[in-house]
């Protein structure tokens, strides 16, 4: 892992009215760093991920991603999302479209590739995420596994320098989180820099290279998973690990 920052946040805050979502928020991930925010429902884990990639705006402090600053000018937009890959807790799937146009539409648009190289790159990342057979189907026609398989390939399709996760399993069946967690963990073992919110601490275990737990808006602790786990620092931390790992 280089020691570059591909992020850089320098104490953002973000206010919903007169809630305080976000409150001096300062984080750096490197180039290849792998990072898992839990923390408390309310805490600003999903604002703060939302803020890398200008779908909230902070209102204080900035941002920089691979050495753009985010001003929320169509420009510096543009860039961070050709960068920035996110997938969210619902799957933003397309019904009228089939998987494989799903994947294809934004290499089409955005890229200007080809049809011929937008369905190569479709059914090479649908086999990456092991579901190359459901390419022609609609998203209707497949568990939501496979529909969080599929908004997972079609970020890819865009081929991002950083890939974001707001709690990607947490609209799943029990039986389907493994085979999302499955390829989140292949997709960090290949040296995506990943930043993803989640309370599965199985794969936070297998795949982080650094744990966040936010509360009340504020990074709270900053560890490594080791120390995370067996040590944390603060009493809030010690609480929450207490009721996430006793499930």
């Amino acid at each position: 892992m280089s020691t570059t920052a591909t992020i850089k946040i320098e104490k953002i805050s973000k206010d919903f009215g007169n809630f305080r979502a976000l409150n001096n928020v300062s984080l750096e991930v490197q180039t290849g760093e792998k990072v898992v925010v839990c923390g408390p429902s309310g805490s600003g884990k999903s604002t703060l991920i939302r803020c890398i990639n200008g779908l909230e705006q902070h209102d204080e402090g900035s941002i920089e991603v691979a050495g753009t600053e985010l001003t929320h000018t169509n420009t510096s937009l543009n860039a961070i999302r050709s960068t920035v890959g996110m997938v969210f807790q619902q799957f933003n799937l397309f019904p009228h479209l089939t998987v494989k146009q799903n994947l294809t539409l934004g290499p089409l648009r955005t890229r200007k590739m080809s049809e011929a190289d937008a369905d190569a790159l479709a059914v090479s990342y649908l086999e990456r995420v092991r579901i190359p057979e459901q390419a022609d189907k609609y998203p209707v026609q497949l568990s939501g596994g496979q529909q969080q398989r599929v908004a997972i390939a079609r970020s890819l399709c865009m081929e991002p320098q950083i890939m974001l996760f707001d709690e990607p399993t947490s609209a799943l069946d029990p039986e389907m989180i493994n085979e999302v967690l499955d390829v989140m963990t292949e997709l960090a073992e290949s040296g995506m820099t990943m930043i993803c919110v989640t309370h599965e601490m199985g794969f936070a275990k297998r795949a982080a290279d650094t744990m966040i737990f936010m509360d009340h808006g504020e990074i709270v602790e900053q560890a490594k998973p080791d120390q995370f786990f067996t040590k944390p620092r603060t009493e809030r931390c010690q609480d929450f690990l207490a009721k996430i790992l006793s499930h």
